[in-house]
């Protein structure tokens, strides 16, 4: 190979976010992504996290902190790898299923807004009494929200407009599953019950930060990545490391 073919090979892989060292793509998520939401634990079982914002003017740019970290919280059984992102799992660690209580461990864009409050923000869901997301992988609507009458009675699904304080507003997650995976499902970001207690498999936080982060987001390009802190470096330099340790 000649030395010029090699530094068009090599120009091509910086452009598309991929460390010179390990020649590693980044999760197809950050490619364009301008604005990240860094969700990072101390281990898998950990519920307590640390959530860190970061923006790019361009996908050549590193990212730069908006802030610093501030507390969050993850599932009562803590993180797992989605399957589609069980090649960052090392042996022992857990990969995503329905109903285990944690939180899906890797890189997702973020949806729009949703909530019981009001709001005039586009494409903002409304939830009311008749809203539910499916649950059940038996169900075509699985893994969506939906009004209970369009599903009916028998079909498992959680009622949005119960789960209070923590859904008067939130912001959906893009999580890649369907029934046939059954690798979980209605992943959000939305408020927590107190700084204590874990999600069902959701990141919470403070009602007042999470106003703040609907509005850090809006516009699009935006993404959420959530990983423990000793995986950091497994994902190269497609995340920042400023709360990473050692592997």
């Amino acid at each position: 190979m000649t030395r010029r073919v090699i530094g068009l090979t090599l120009m091509a892989l910086f452009s598309h976010g991929v460390s010179a060292a390990s020649a590693q793509i980044c999760p197809a998520p950050l490619g364009e992504a301008r604005r990240l939401v860094l969700v990072t634990t101390e281990t898998m079982d950990s519920t307590p996290a640390m959530m860190q914002w970061f923006e790019r003017a361009s996908a050549r740019d590193k990212w730069r902190a908006s802030g610093g970290a501030e507390p969050a919280l993850v599932g009562r059984a803590g993180i797992a790898w989605a399957p589609a992102f069980r090649q960052f799992a090392r042996p022992g660690e857990p990969v995503k299923f329905e109903g285990d209580k944690r939180t899906p461990a890797g890189v997702y864009p973020i949806g729009g807004t949703f909530g019981t409050e009001p709001s005039t923000r586009p494409s903002h869901i409304s939830v009311t009494n008749d809203t539910v997301c499916v649950d059940d992988p038996d169900s075509p609507e699985y893994n969506k929200i939906v009004s209970r009458a369009h599903v009916g009675p028998k079909v498992h699904a959680e009622n949005m407009s119960k789960a209070l304080p923590m859904y008067r507003h939130g912001l959906l997650i893009d999580y890649p599953t369907d029934a046939a995976a059954k690798a979980g499902s209605c992943i959000f970001i939305h408020v927590w019950r107190s700084p204590t207690k874990g999600t069902g498999g959701c990141v919470s936080m403070p009602e007042a930060r999470l106003l703040a982060l609907q509005d850090f987001v809006e516009g699009g390009s935006a993404v959420v990545a959530i990983v423990p802190r000793h995986a950091l470096g497994r994902l190269g330099n497609c995340l920042p490391q400023t709360m990473a340790m050692k592997r």
